[in-house]
């Protein structure tokens, strides 16, 4: 399967729910600042992020999954993170 790369970016009102989502969303991603994320995922792990995420989200919380275009645009010292599958990046 192939992987597109999302940006996940999260509010969260508990700060005990904010954990638990912060630790899903950190096991799936790449890199990002604070509450927005880079994140390669293909189909099955797309679903599966969010069969996970939703039990965890309230009416009050605030999840944005955004699929990122191949053209994105990049400004000041942003850049594409390039990675290879099967490659753990810390």
């Amino acid at each position: 399967m192939s992987e597109k790369l999302y940006l996940v970016a999260y509010d969260i009102t508990s700060d005990k729910r904010l954990a638990k989502v912060r630790k899903l969303i950190y096991s799936y991603a790449l890199g990002g600042q604070k509450s927005a994320l880079e994140v390669p995922l293909d189909k099955k792990s797309l679903k599966e992020l969010v069969e996970k995420l939703k039990p965890l989200i309230h009416n009050n919380d605030k999840v944005n999954i955004i699929q990122v275009e191949e053209d994105a645009l990049l400004f000041g010292r942003a850049d594409m993170i390039e990675y290879d599958k099967g490659v753990i990046i810390v």
